[in-house]
């Protein structure tokens, strides 16, 4: 079965790494995957290429609106691929799988694959949520959404994509990568020229609006007070010092000296496992946070801000606050410092046998090739 993956682009980010996983474990006995990129190469596109997955690329620039030599090629190459079913990843590349649906002479099932949940229109940009529109208006085209989150399933659905073509396939955490380690904490902290006693909590994410840095680096402050010897690492896409905004921010509480802004890495397992807790401080947008997962498989306890299906995620294997609230953040952060190693050790067990129960990457690339085998024996 050849499946075209229409994503939205290569660039670092959770829906991006997910595609890359779910690749990387394909029975390529069954199946024949290509990728499709509205915009051009980038930072993920060397290792899907190292996987033996063709990319094809479309060149647009971000925040575009498709030109008539887009679409034409757009269609150019889904006719050279002739592929059996077109998967669609990310807004921007389910609407565009939803247009080719549309116009295409040959009718192909369509699946759209929805990373994202949608708290409200104003906090999405203009052009996004014109896309997620008209994607709503269009989705009774696809035979199949997969949403990674229950809470982006029933929003979605409250604005109007069909109930009965939608699923829940969480996004998932490669166990066998995501590992205890303590060669990795103490290697970690020798890194950072740290005390190999040194208490480490970590956020790993981009930079953007949605990831709320600034409430991390409030809690940060207000930890500080109470754990002066605690040290905070963030590390993602334009995780840096070269932010300016963030720096500002950091500067503004006073906490230059314990937080390490590491920027973009390619070390993510061992940068997990080194951590005491790991969190999420999103304000909202988060689905099924990808770190999440690989956080609690390699055993680390979690902190998590209640956004998405990050509490269904994290259960009973750490604690959830509201968004948006540091004080609650810095609390959920000083209950698990309380628990001292050997509870906090007790607490990493339950995440890691929580991940391997629900979330490993076998698991739910089996759940997608199910799902692909049954559209199209019904199309």
């Amino acid at each position: 079965m050849k499946i075209a993956f229409l994503i939205t682009g290569l660039s670092t980010g959770g829906a991006e790494i997910m595609l890359y996983k779910l690749l990387s474990k394909l029975d390529r006995q069954r199946f024949s995957p290509v990728v499709i990129s509205l915009m051009g190469h980038d930072q993920w596109s060397a290792p899907i290429q190292a996987l033996d997955v063709p990319i094809y690329t479309l060149d647009m620039a971000p925040g575009a609106v498709p030109t008539p030599g887009i679409i034409w090629k757009l269609l150019q190459t889904i006719r050279k691929l002739k592929p059996d079913v077109i998967q669609g990843w990310m807004f921007h590349g389910n609407l565009a799988a939803q247009f080719v649906s549309l116009i295409s002479p040959r009718k192909l099932p369509v699946l759209l694959n929805i990373q994202n949940t949608v708290y409200s229109f104003d906090l999405e940009k203009k052009l996004t949520s014109k896309v997620i529109k008209l994607s709503a208006a269009l989705s009774k085209l696809a035979s199949k959404h997969i949403y990674v989150s229950a809470v982006a399933r029933t929003q979605h659905e409250a604005i109007g994509y069909p109930i009965e073509q939608g699923c829940v396939i969480p996004n998932a955490a490669d166990t066998n990568l995501f590992i205890p380690s303590q060669e990795a904490r103490s290697s970690v902290r020798a890194e950072l020229n740290l005390p190999d006693d040194t208490f480490l909590i970590g956020l790993i994410c981009r930079y953007h609006p949605m990831k709320d840095h600034a409430n991390f680096v409030q809690a940060a402050a207000i930890l500080a007070k109470s754990y002066p010897d605690a040290h905070f690492v963030l590390i993602g896409d334009g995780v840096d010092q070269a932010n300016a905004e963030l720096t500002a921010v950091i500067q503004s509480v006073g906490m230059q000296q314990k937080m390490h802004l590491l920027g973009e890495r390619r070390d993510i397992p061992r940068l997990t496992a080194a951590l005491d807790i790991a969190s999420s401080s999103s304000a909202y947008g988060e689905a099924s946070p990808m770190i999440l997962g690989e956080a609690m498989s390699a055993g680390v306890p979690c902190v998590v801000t209640d956004v998405g299906d990050s509490a269904a995620m994290v259960g009973n294997a750490g604690r959830v606050v509201p968004p948006s609230n540091a004080a609650a953040l810095a609390q959920g952060w000083q209950e698990l410092i309380e628990l001292g190693p050997d509870g906090r050790a007790q607490l990493g067990k339950v995440a890691r046998d929580r991940v391997l129960e629900h979330f490993s990457l076998d698991a739910i690339v089996t759940q997608y090739e199910g799902v692909y085998e049954s559209v199209l024996a019904t199309s």
